[in-house]
């Protein structure tokens, strides 16, 4: 197993890690800097969440982003 992250997936982390003004700001970043779809962004993001290289490379985010994907399906 690869011990690194793809440039694609520590941009994905970085850009999860910044924060946002207002609504639109952050999918129009998504679009322009990585040049996927925000529905995209975030499929590969929920799969990022479930990698012990993202959790060694950002465990902050990482930690968070789980919580919230938590709190979500338990309210379902």
């Amino acid at each position: 197993m690869e011990s690194e992250l793809p440039e694609r997936d520590l941009a994905v982390l970085a850009l999860e890690r910044r924060s946002w003004a207002g609504p639109g700001v952050k999918e129009r970043a998504i679009r322009e800097q990585l040049g996927m779809t925000p529905a995209r962004y975030y499929q590969l993001l929920n799969v990022l969440l479930d990698d012990p290289r993202a959790l060694a490379h950002d465990p902050v985010t990482v930690n968070r982003l789980r919580r919230l994907r938590e709190a979500r399906r338990a309210r379902r």
